[in-house]
């Protein structure tokens, strides 16, 4: 399988930012944690903290499955719900923490009902987690 996952706004400061929340793994270090698991798939890797380049991103993905850690935009982002509902690429939506537990605002999603399924609270796992999902 070709993946594509897609990290928004603030994760590169993963690692760096909330380690309590995030973890102490920078995330080109998941994400090499992630090709390593996934050995035998094509993982290709995006980040942005610009709502339109994740747009663009879904519109242009050349991949079998997205996983989409949107971060903030998860909660207001139109034009990526919007991105998302516009392709016939399947997307799990990801989030390391559980978005539940957290501040209620994090609880809202407007990208959830665009997307095949949701996963949070399993860290860096939530990736392979979403990835898997498309194996079964």
């Amino acid at each position: 399988m070709k993946f594509l996952f897609i990290n928004g706004v603030n994760l590169n400061m993963t690692g760096v930012r909330e380690k309590g929340v995030y973890g102490t793994e920078t995330l080109e270090q998941i994400n090499r944690q992630i090709t390593a698991h996934f050995k035998e798939d094509s993982c290709a890797f995006f980040q942005s903290n610009i709502e339109g380049e994740i747009c663009t991103a879904i519109q242009s993905a050349e991949a079998d499955a997205i996983i989409l850690n949107a971060g903030a935009f998860t909660h207001y982002s139109y034009a990526i719900r919007d991105a998302v509902a516009s392709v016939k690429i399947p997307v799990v939506e990801v989030h390391m923490s559980n978005v539940h537990a957290r501040e209620d605002f994090r609880g809202k999603s407007v990208l959830s009902e665009v997307c095949k399924g949701v996963i949070c609270g399993f860290g860096k796992n939530s990736y392979i987690l979403a990835a898997e999902s498309f194996k079964l």
